[in-house]
């Protein structure tokens, strides 16, 4: 997790935003255990409290579940639920000012696929794409 925080949220909604982004990425799998609060608070200097209710808005959007005596844990699904939602969000928020920025340069979709094909990286880039088989990764 980056240590660095910035003015434009609370920091609670940042760490939350970061855990988020950890379990998009795979940092943290199904069943992961979230670091605990202590050591979040005492590694990125900040108030118990703050880390608890970034958490907390975890445990509510039931991304995680509270273990008694044992710690916060990634839940089954969280992963496919945020992509769900991310991609939604993509959808409605961002694809049409991309799609507005691709009329107003004329550019056509061949074009733009032969530009992304030429720099994606030669990873698995379409693992996410939607062809999930059933599998949880």
């Amino acid at each position: 997790m980056d240590p660095n925080w910035n003015d434009s949220q609370p920091i609670y909604r940042q760490l939350r935003d970061r855990v988020v982004a950890m379990i998009l990425e795979g940092v943290l799998k199904e069943g992961d255990p979230l670091p605990s609060v202590r050591n979040v608070a005492a590694e990125y200097q900040l108030n118990p409290l703050t880390v608890l209710k970034g958490y907390q808005q975890l445990v509510d959007e039931q991304l995680v579940e509270k273990r008694r005596g044992r710690g916060m844990f990634v839940s089954d699904g969280a992963r496919r639920a945020l992509l769900k939602d991310e991609r939604q969000k993509f959808l409605e928020d961002e694809w049409p000012k991309v799609r507005a920025t691709i009329a107003r340069l004329g550019l056509d979709a061949g074009e733009l696929l032969a530009q992304g094909t030429a720099t994606a990286p030669a990873t698995g880039a379409s693992k996410d794409r939607g062809t999930n088989n059933g599998s949880s990764d």
